[in-house]
C-alpha cells in the first residue's frame, strides 16, 4: 500500500513538473516576444495582475475550503463491522479511515484553491478596470449611476458574486453529504437529529448563502437595464414598478433571513428556521414572476405607448451613444436632374476614381496576373487612396505573400530557413483598364516596378503578414530565397530587428521545446546573430500583444514615402455593459473605433496610435498601460493620410441608424420610417469607399458611403457617408432624398437594365460558348445634385481559371441606361459632349490613343485580338474587337 502510494506521488509530481516546466517555458517565449516588441510593461502588468489576483482567489478558496472540512473531520465515523455469509465478521479500521478522510479534505482544498487561482488570474482585466475607472460623465436614469460604474466596477462585482455563491453552495453540500455519511445528520422516528455543533455549521453556511443571495438581488437590479425586450433593451415600465421594487424587497428579506436562520437553526427550531426562506421563495415567484406578468398584460400592453415612452428614449439615446450615432450631422439632399457635361467635367476627380474593378474579379485576375509563382498568393484586395503625379487617385492593391501550403518542395530548410518572406504588392487604377480589359497597375511584378516616381517600393520583404502562421529563422548559414527572375534566384538575408536573436544556447533549447521541434536546436546552419521570427500572422500578433483590443479583420498594407511597407489595423474597444443599448450577436452594446495600429512588413514593429480620445474604455486602458498610445499625431505623416473609417464599424452603424434615426418615440414604437440597406445580387448592400465631393464641400475627399431604402420599399431613402480624410477624419453626415418624388434604388436600377432589349441581348449572347459574364456591384455615386449609377460587367471563361476581363460599363442617369467599353463612351452618349473625362494616365478610363501612330499600332492589336477571338469560337469577343477596330479606323480618318 505504502509502495503504490509513493508510486502514485512520484507520478504525479512528474506531471505536475512537465506541466510547470511547459508553462514556465512558455511564459519565456512570451517575455521575449514582448521585449522584442518593446512592450513589456504589459506583460509585466498583466502578469503581475494575474499572479496577484490567482494567489488571492486561490489562497481564499483553499483556506474556506479547509476550514469547512476541518469543521467536518470534527465528527468521527462511527464503528463499523460487516458480516461475510453470516459466518465472518469483519472490522473496519476506523483510524485508516479517519486518516483517509483527513488526506482526501487536503486533496479537495487544494484543488479548489487552484480552480480559485485560476478564476481570479482569469478576472486581471476586470480587476484593473475596477481600480483605473474613470468617469463618463453619462448618467443612467434609472439608479443615477454614472456610466463607468457599469463598465468598469459591476464585471468586477458580478464575477465576484459568482464565486462566492459557486463556494458556499459546493461547501453546504459537501458537509450535509459528509455528515450524513458520518451519521451526524440522520432521521428517527420521523425526526430530524443534528449535532449541535453540525448545526452551527450549516447553519453558517446556510445563512452566507442567504446573504451572498441578497448580494445577489442586489446586482440583479443593475441587470434589469441590459435585458432584451421585445421593443427596447433595457428596464421598461414593468421592470421599474414591478420587478425593480421587488428586488429591492428581496434584497432586505434575504438579510433578515440569514439573521434569522442561523439562530433559529442553531437551537433545532428547524420550521422556524426555515420559515424566512420559504417568504423569500413565495415573494420571488409572486413579485418577479407573477406580478410583473399581470401588470404589463393589464396595464402596459393596453397602454404601451404611453407608458413606455421614456424608456424607449432611453434605450434610443444610450443605443446612439454606446456606437457613436448621437453625432450624426443629418442634411437634406435634394436630388435634381439637370447635370450637364459641364457638371462632370468639374467633378472630373470623382468620375475618374468612381471603381469599376470588384475585389472579387480583381483578386482571381490578380492571381493569374501577377502571382508569378505558385508559392506566392494574394490574401485579399482593399481599397485605398493616394497622391501620384498630382492627382488624388483610389487605388486597389493587395500584398504578394508566401503560401507556405503550396511550396514546391516542402522540408524543414525550405519551410523554415530559405522561403521566409513575400515580395511586394500589386497596385492598380481603381478604373482605368487596359484595351483587353485588364486592370492597369501602377505597382507590379517582381522585383516590384512603378510606373510613378511618387509610389516606389524600396522594401518589398514581407515577413510578416496575412498568411504567415509559422515561425521562421533568418540571417542563417542558408540564403533567402528572395525573388525569382529569367536568369535565376536572387537570394537575400534578413538585416531588420524583427525576432529574437539565438545568442544563447538556453534561448535555442527553450524555442526547440516550445516548438517542439529539435532542429532548432540540432542544425548547424545557425548563426549566433540568427533571429527566430514568430507570431508572424500581423492579427495573432497585434492579438498577443494587446488581447483586450478587438481587431477589424480587414487589415490593408500601405506603401510609405520611404518604399517600406506597413500594415494598417484597426482596434475597437467594446463592452457588454451599457446600459439600454442594443446589443450585437455577441453581446456587445458598446463600440469604439478608438485605436488604429501600424505593423511594419519587415521588422514586425507594433505601433498603437489613439484615434478617439474621448472613449472612457481607451483612457482606462492608457492608464492601465502608460506609454501603450501614440497620440494620433505622432504617426508619420505619410501613414497618417492612409488611415481610413473601418468598414466593420460603419456596417454596424449603418445597420443600427436604419433604425435609430428615428428619435421620437412614437415614431420608434410605430416603425413609421425605418430604413432597409438595399439588396442587390441577393445580398445586403456593402458600403464602398469612394473619393467625391460631399455637397457644401469646396473640395474631393474619401468618403466611406452607404444607401438606405425605405422599409419593404426600393426606391431610395437617404445615404450615410463617414469622412476618412483629415482634418475631419470621423464625421458622420447622413443625406436624406425628399419623399416627394422617386429616386431610384439597386432593384430599380437593376430591373432597367434587365429591361433594356440591347444590353439583355448583349448579356444573353455573351454568356454562350463557354463564357461566363459576371455583374460587378452596382455604384451610386453622388455627383453635384444628382445620382449616377454604375455597373460594370466582366467576361471570363466558365471554368475555374477563366481570366476576368472588364468588357462593359453599365451607366444609368435619370431615364437612361447606356451600356459601353469605357466610362468616357457612356457618358458621352448620355451628356452628349467629347472628353468628359481627361484622357490623362489617371484619366479613370480607357481613353483611346491620341496620335496616328498609337492609333495604328492599337488597331494592329484590335485585328491581332479579333484573329484569336475567331479561332477560339468566342463571336461575341470578336464582335466587340471588330466594332473597336472601326471606331479606330474612323478616328485614324478625321
Amino acid at each position: 500500500m505504502l509502495k503504490n502510494r509513493k508510486r502514485f506521488i512520484l507520478i504525479a509530481s512528474i506531471l505536475v513538473l512537465f506541466s510547470a516546466l511547459s508553462r514556465f517555458v512558455g511564459l519565456y517565449i512570451d517575455w521575449l516576444f514582448f521585449v522584442e516588441t518593446g512592450y513589456r510593461f504589459v506583460f509585466s502588468r498583466v502578469i503581475t495582475v494575474e499572479v496577484l489576483s490567482g494567489f488571492g482567489f486561490g489562497v481564499f478558496a483553499f483556506l474556506f475550503m479547509y476550514v469547512n472540512t476541518r469543521l467536518i473531520n470534527r465528527i468521527e465515523f462511527p464503528a463499523a463491522s460487516f458480516s461475510i455469509n453470516g459466518y465472518t465478521t469483519v472490522s473496519v479500521n476506523m483510524d485508516r479511515i479517519a486518516g483517509l478522510s483527513r488526506l482526501l479534505s487536503l486533496l479537495v482544498s487544494v484543488i479548489f484553491g487552484i480552480f480559485g487561482a485560476l478564476w481570479g488570474a482569469g478576472l486581471w482585466n476586470q480587476i484593473l478596470f475596477f481600480l483605473n475607472g474613470v468617469s463618463t460623465g453619462v448618467t443612467d436614469p434609472i439608479f443615477g449611476k454614472d456610466v463607468g460604474f457599469y463598465l468598469f466596477k459591476l464585471p468586477l462585482y458580478q464575477s465576484l458574486s459568482s464565486f462566492l455563491g459557486f463556494l458556499l453552495f459546493v461547501s453546504l453540500i459537501i458537509s450535509v453529504v459528509t455528515y450524513t455519511i458520518k451519521r451526524g445528520i440522520h432521521v428517527g422516528r420521523f425526526q430530524l437529529f443534528i449535532a449541535k455543533e453540525i448545526r452551527i455549521h450549516l447553519g453558517v453556511l446556510a445563512s452566507l448563502i442567504l446573504f451572498k443571495t441578497a448580494f445577489g438581488f442586489y446586482l440583479d437590479r443593475f441587470d434589469l437595464l441590459y435585458t432584451a425586450r421585445q421593443i427596447i433593451t433595457g428596464a421598461g415600465y414593468a421592470d421599474v414598478h414591478a420587478r425593480l421594487f421587488v428586488l429591492n424587497i428581496l434584497t432586505v428579506l434575504s438579510i433578515v433571513a440569514a439573521v434569522s436562520f442561523i439562530a433559529a437553526f442553531a437551537k433545532s427550531r428547524f420550521k422556524a428556521a426555515f420559515y424566512p426562506v420559504g417568504a423569500v421563495i413565495v415573494v420571488y415567484v409572486i413579485g418577479l414572476v407573477a406580478y410583473p406578468g399581470l401588470l404589463q398584460n393589464f396595464k402596459v400592453t393596453p397602454n404601451e405607448l404611453d407608458l413606455e415612452r421614456p424608456f424607449i428614449q432611453h434605450h434610443i439615446a444610450f443605443t446612439r451613444y454606446g456606437y457613436g450615432l448621437e453625432k450624426i450631422d443629418l442634411k437634406p439632399f435634394d436630388v435634381s436632374y439637370d447635370l450637364t457635361a459641364k457638371d462632370i467635367q468639374k467633378n472630373d476627380i470623382t468620375v475618374r476614381n468612381i471603381r469599376l474593378w470588384d475585389e472579387g474579379p480583381l483578386l482571381k485576375t490578380l492571381s493569374q496576373l501577377q502571382q508569378i509563382r505558385t508559392y506566392y498568393k494574394f490574401a485579399s484586395i482593399e481599397t485605398d487612396r493616394y497622391m501620384i503625379d498630382g492627382k488624388y487617385l483610389q487605388v486597389m492593391m493587395s500584398a504578394r505573400e508566401l503560401s507556405y501550403d503550396d511550396l514546391p518542395s516542402k522540408s524543414w530548410i525550405n519551410e523554415k530557413l530559405v522561403f521566409t518572406h513575400g515580395n511586394g504588392v500589386s497596385l492598380a487604377h481603381v478604373a482605368r483598364i487596359t484595351p483587353e480589359g485588364l486592370p492597369e497597375f501602377i505597382v507590379k511584378d517582381i522585383p516590384p516596378v512603378s510606373i510613378t516616381k511618387d509610389l516606389k517600393v524600396t522594401t518589398p520583404e514581407i515577413y510578416f503578414g496575412e498568411l504567415t502562421g509559422s515561425y521562421a529563422i533568418a540571417n542563417t548559414r542558408i540564403p533567402e530565397f528572395s525573388y525569382p527572375t529569367a536568369d535565376g534566384n536572387v537570394y537575400s538575408s534578413y538585416k531588420g530587428s524583427g525576432g529574437v536573436a539565438f545568442d544563447s544556447l538556453f534561448k535555442r533549447l527553450a524555442f526547440a521545446a516550445h516548438f517542439k521541434d529539435a532542429k532548432i536546436l540540432l542544425s548547424s546552419d545557425m548563426k549566433s546573430d540568427s533571429r527566430i521570427l514568430y507570431f508572424r500572422n500581423i492579427m495573432e500578433r497585434v492579438r498577443k500583444a494587446t488581447p483586450f483590443l478587438s481587431l477589424d479583420q480587414s487589415p490593408y498594407i500601405v506603401v510609405s514615402d520611404s518604399g517600406k511597407l506597413y500594415w494598417m489595423i484597426d482596434a475597437y474597444t467594446v463592452s457588454t455593459h451599457l446600459p439600454y443599448s442594443r446589443q450585437l450577436r455577441n453581446r456587445v452594446n458598446y463600440m469604439r473605433n478608438s485605436v488604429k495600429i501600424t505593423v511594419d512588413a519587415y521588422s514586425g514593429a507594433i505601433n498603437y496610435y489613439l484615434s478617439d480620445t474621448d472613449d472612457p474604455i481607451a483612457k482606462v486602458y492608457g492608464a492601465i498601460f502608460p506609454g501603450l498610445f501614440k497620440s494620433l499625431d505622432a504617426m508619420p505623416e505619410d501613414l497618417r493620410r492612409h488611415i481610413r473609417y473601418p468598414k466593420e464599424l460603419f456596417k454596424t452603424q449603418v445597420s443600427l441608424y436604419a433604425t435609430y434615426h428615428m428619435d421620437d418615440p412614437k415614431t420608434f414604437y410605430n416603425k413609421e420610417d425605418l430604413w432597409e440597406i438595399p439588396s442587390h445580387a441577393e445580398k445586403s448592400m456593402d458600403p464602398y469607399y469612394l473619393i467625391m465631393k460631399l455637397p457644401e464641400e469646396k473640395s474631393e475627399e474619401y468618403v466611406l458611403l452607404a444607401p438606405y431604402t425605405p422599409a419593404k420599399r426600393d426606391n431610395l431613402a437617404a445615404w450615410f457617408a463617414a469622412r476618412c480624410d483629415a482634418p475631419n477624419y470621423g464625421k458622420l453626415m447622413v443625406y436624406t432624398f425628399p419623399r416627394d418624388r422617386l429616386v431610384y434604388g439597386p432593384r430599380q436600377v437593376d430591373a432597367r437594365i434587365d429591361q433594356d432589349s440591347y444590353i439583355s441581348q448583349q448579356i444573353t449572347l455573351w454568356g454562350q460558348r463557354g463564357s461566363q459574364v459576371i455583374r460587378g456591384s452596382l455604384l451610386i455615386i453622388p455627383v453635384e445634385s444628382a445620382l449616377i449609377y454604375i455597373q460594370p460587367l466582366y467576361l471570363a471563361a466558365e471554368d475555374k481559371g477563366g481570366l476576368p476581363e472588364l468588357r462593359r460599363i453599365i451607366v444609368a442617369y435619370q431615364n437612361n441606361v447606356v451600356m459601353d467599353q469605357t466610362l468616357e463612351g457612356a457618358f458621352q452618349k448620355i451628356f452628349g459632349s467629347r472628353g468628359l473625362i481627361p484622357s490623362t494616365p489617371q484619366a479613370g478610363t480607357a481613353s483611346l490613343p491620341a496620335s496616328i501612330g498609337d492609333l495604328a499600332r492599337e488597331a494592329g492589336k484590335t485585328f491581332e485580338r479579333m484573329m484569336q477571338l475567331q479561332r477560339q469560337g468566342d463571336w461575341a469577343g470578336y464582335g466587340e474587337q471588330m466594332k473597336k477596330l472601326e471606331r479606330l479606323l474612323k478616328e485614324m480618318t478625321k
